[in-house]
């Protein structure tokens, strides 16, 4: 009978460090990034924590492990069709992905190690948007632009952590706790938040995304005009074309 169960209980998983990731991964998502340890992960895995380094270098290599693994979700822009809209759909997945794992988007810009998914992102922003026309100096800070706009629109609503359910009674209490009359922009404020969006309304992120998009094609295009101006002001080969005296 002994040999019978044996015979039939199923075989120990290997420990490998794509398995240490991914368990290091359900940690995060369930308790936070700041329970993350190597002992709890040892627990979650049924090993020794010691054993852990034989796939891992440190806590350090877990997290970069960990963030490259959820940013290698992220869709990355297509190449040689429409600019803004393969920045936008980039732009969209990386909020949806961090949003999935608020503790990610800290780490996104935290973390050093090898990071070939980060690498791969960052490469395709900056080749769709020199590929687009924008110069290396427009290219750094349109990058930096639209970064900004990604990790810290996803890092405040990460802060935020308020359930649907809850926002009518917590809005409530707010308003009650405003003096009569001072803030009525505020209060207006607040009642947009417990409306229900119209079709009309992308939402914020998507909001906040279109007015920086829109506004570097307005760049791109201010800046290309000046240069074709510039050329045919001086000519092909560079030289001022001299102005035609009155006959």
């Amino acid at each position: 009978m002994a040999s019978e169960a044996t015979a039939s209980a199923e075989p120990r998983v290997p420990l490998s460090r794509e398995r240490v990731l991914q368990a290091a991964i359900v940690l995060a998502d369930e308790s936070g990034i700041e329970s993350l340890s190597m002992r709890k992960l040892g627990q979650a895995l049924g090993v020794e924590a010691m054993s852990l380094y034989n796939h891992v270098t440190n806590k350090n290599d877990i997290l970069s492990g960990i963030v490259d693994i959820i940013e290698s979700g992220i869709e990355l822009p297509s190449r040689g069709g429409d600019w803004k809209r393969a920045l936008r759909t980039t732009a969209m997945s990386a909020h949806d992905v961090l949003e999935q794992h608020p503790w990610a988007a800290s780490l996104t810009l935290s973390t050093g190690g090898t990071r070939p998914a980060r690498w791969h992102y960052m490469n395709g922003i900056l080749g769709c948007l020199r590929e687009a026309g924008f110069s290396a100096e427009t290219t750094d800070l349109a990058y930096h632009a639209l970064e900004s706009h990604i990790a810290g629109f996803t890092l405040w609503t990460a802060q935020l952590q308020i359930e649907p359910d809850e926002l009518p009674d917590l809005a409530a209490t707010f308003v009650s706790e405003l003096p009569d009359g001072e803030f009525p922009y505020l209060i207006e404020h607040v009642e947009q938040h417990l409306k229900e969006r119209s079709a009309e309304n992308v939402g914020a992120f998507a909001f906040g995304l279109d007015l920086i998009l829109d506004g570097l094609e307005r760049i791109r295009d201010v800046t290309q005009t000046r240069a074709e101006q510039a050329r045919r002001v001086t000519g092909r080969d560079g030289d001022a074309v001299p102005r035609r005296g009155r006959a």
